[in-house]
């Protein structure tokens, strides 16, 4: 059973659309960027898993399928690989923040630190 789309669970949100998402709750966070970025924001929230950590894979692999997934990285390329990731461990509702941190904090959405 093959499909056209490359991420077909994975859905891009905006900014607003993560908020929205998180309003309604049972959305699981995730911030893939280093310990080293986090420390300097986050979105509220948040649970770090680290895109380099060796042991990356296993500890995504640890969180709930049945749950919505929001992941997030400074710009959007390890949100992507994730997200791919996420799709292949049988993930079904997958969303990517479109921009990352960095544009959530240009558009000036609350940060934690």
């Amino acid at each position: 059973m093959g499909t056209l789309s490359c991420f077909p669970q994975t859905k891009e949100i905006s900014n607003q659309q993560l908020l929205e998402l998180k309003v309604k709750g049972n959305l699981q966070l995730i911030d893939v960027r280093t310990p080293e970025e986090v420390a300097e924001g986050t979105i509220d929230g948040a649970q770090n898993i680290d895109f380099r950590d060796p042991k990356f894979k296993q500890q995504i692999a640890t969180l709930d399928k049945t749950k919505p997934i929001a992941v997030y990285c400074g710009a959007g390329g390890r949100s992507g690989k994730t997200s791919q990731l996420l799709e292949e461990l049988g993930f079904q509702e997958i969303y990517d923040l479109t921009g990352g941190f960095t544009q959530w904090e240009a558009e000036n959405f609350p940060v934690v630190k």
